[in-house]
């Protein structure tokens, strides 16, 4: 069966892509079982030229197919912003999807690093999808967990695909599960600790204010990008992008849980939760928006009693005051409130002792890892330029 890449284009071309990760499900269910399909609508949206990331970056997409089926795509990422930010030329590949077979992988991700090459990208990084402040990294453990919101969820082989390719693991990144047992194990000393910061610190807890997420995002993103300046990969978000997937997240944001915290007046960190909206698209299985999937989603989100901690930072100055505790016995306080059902706090990047210590420490356990690889770019070959 002969193998073939090509570079995809217009709407045609986006469907196409967007459709392959479903036909590959459909080929082998017993492999894909754990996947939870994305809305359609969602991931076009993430790769079309209107999303506000596209205006720092560039991208190209690719399908392998043998004999007209399709077998696997990738997507050759430029980020410029990155790249100024840190001062490097890497290039990125996202969005990698691919059936069990090692010709296909090696195929299409030679396709994207020349693509990079072209472009004087020396290293190749991913999957990143499009950007470490999206969906990032590839599932290398956990895969008997369902996966959350806006992480991401591949077959076991994946990383052989990827590793057999020549790439090696750069960074890994986790997740922490918060059990659903109505209850935030929060050690007694871990609450008297918590008690004594805030009589000492003067520090007050409010929700987010959807009625004014605008505003309250643009404190936000300040704050988001203080937090987490120094991490690896960690390319701030223009204000554009920011507010691209606040919006986009108001419709399963848990106010409830999301707050700020503030001293004298001063957002000093924040924590935003959103339901985890996989609970309901597992019973979408086409990824389709027909009115059937808008009724499902209507009556089952607000159904929906497990959440995703997707944010959470705090103020350099203030890391070592010891306010993690804070945070986890204000959210333990409003889950035992509510009977909420738990919820995941990820990513986390594994060599960020700030965060991963605290959590350990009053108890929780990372129950999945994703993995980036990376591996130098080759040069392209000026007679491979199949297109369609």
């Amino acid at each position: 069966m002969t193998l073939t890449t090509r570079q995809v284009d217009g709407r045609a071309g986006l469907r196409r892509f967007v459709d392959v990760p479903f036909r590959l499900r459909d080929r082998d269910p017993s492999g894909w079982a754990g996947w939870v399909p994305p809305l359609r609508v969602m991931v076009r949206d993430t790769l079309a030229s209107s999303n506000p990331f596209w205006r720092v970056a560039e991208r190209a997409l690719f399908v392998a197919e043998r004999d007209g089926e399709p077998v696997g795509r990738v997507a050759a990422i430029e980020n410029r912003s990155h790249n100024r930010h840190h001062g490097d030329r890497v290039g990125f590949f996202g969005f990698f999807d691919c059936a069990r077979d090692p010709e296909a992988a090696a195929a299409l991700l030679g396709r994207a690093e020349r693509w990079l090459a072209d472009r004087g990208l020396y290293r190749a990084r991913g999957p990143i999808s499009p950007s470490m402040n999206h969906e990032s990294g590839l599932l290398v453990d956990g895969f008997q967990a369902p996966p959350a919101i806006m992480t991401p969820w591949n077959p076991e082989y994946y990383g052989e695909l990827v590793e057999a390719s020549g790439y090696a693991p750069a960074r890994d990144l986790l997740a922490f599960e918060i059990p659903a047992d109505g209850n935030l194990p929060i050690p007694e000393r871990v609450g008297r600790l918590a008690e004594r910061t805030l009589r000492s610190t003067g520090i007050t807890f409010r929700r987010l204010d959807v009625k004014t997420l605008e505003s309250e995002a643009r404190k936000v993103l300040e704050l988001y990008c203080e937090a987490w300046e120094g991490n690896w990969g960690f390319t701030p978000p223009t204000w554009e992008e920011f507010w691209h997937t606040a919006r986009d997240l108001k419709a399963v944001l848990l106010p409830e849980y999301s707050f700020v915290a503030e001293a004298d007046g001063e957002i000093v960190g924040f924590m935003m939760v959103v339901r985890d909206l996989n609970r309901v698209l597992q019973d979408v299985p086409s990824g389709r928006l027909w009115p059937t999937t808008l009724f499902k989603l209507a009556r089952g989100l607000p159904r929906v009693r497990v959440g995703r901690i997707v944010l959470l930072g705090m103020r350099r100055a203030h890391r070592h005051r010891g306010l993690f505790p804070l945070f986890a016995w204000e959210a333990a306080n409003l889950a035992h409130r509510d009977g909420f059902a738990g919820a995941e706090a990820s990513w986390v990047l594994e060599g960020n002792t700030a965060l991963t210590a605290p959590l350990e420490a009053i108890g929780l356990r990372a129950h999945k890892r994703w993995r980036i690889y990376e591996r130098d770019t080759v040069r392209a070959d000026p007679e491979d330029d199949s297109r369609s």
